[in-house]
């Protein structure tokens, strides 16, 4: 299978509220007391300000001619502040690989394409968050060589 990986644009829309769809039922799967069954994360609208505005970048990659995985990033800096050094992180907000291809190492490739965007743009580092019971994604992750930043703890009352 040959993957072409690109940013997105308007044309992906409907492909990316599809995979949107995906990634938050297996988010609402595992905390419904926090993630509402049905939703997605960003609206069309949204999702066509991001891509014209190309601030944050979105990639995708693509697959007979359809997207079948995304990466959502967010550009991320600290200038001058008190006890942290100056840096530009980008930030991972979303990565999903439609269900049908999992397995097929789309998710690593769209890391990768990540890692090396940032490398060129002379980003930092490239940081990520993960749900602590999608075991699935943190091993994901582990596996293509992330490692613990930091950890949220949290008291349900």
């Amino acid at each position: 299978m040959e993957v072409n990986i690109r940013r997105a644009s308007l044309k992906d829309i409907p492909y990316l509220t599809k995979l949107l769809l995906e990634v938050h039922r297996v988010h609402s799967d595992v905390r419904p007391d926090l993630f509402k069954r049905g939703a997605k994360k960003y609206s069309e609208e949204e999702l066509t300000s991001m891509i014209t505005t190309e601030i944050d970048p979105i990639f995708v990659a693509v697959a007979f001619d359809r997207v079948i995985g995304y990466a959502f990033c967010i550009h991320k800096e600290v200038k001058k502040h008190n006890s942290l050094q100056d840096l530009r992180t980008l930030y991972i907000d979303d990565l999903c690989v439609d269900e049908e291809f999992r397995g097929e190492h789309i998710g690593k490739m769209l890391y990768e394409y990540v890692l090396a965007y940032a490398k060129e743009k002379n980003y930092y580092n490239v940081t990520l968050n993960v749900w602590a019971d999608n075991i699935n994604a943190v091993k994901f992750y582990e596996r293509i060589g992330m490692r613990i930043q930091k950890i949220g703890m949290e008291a349900i009352l």
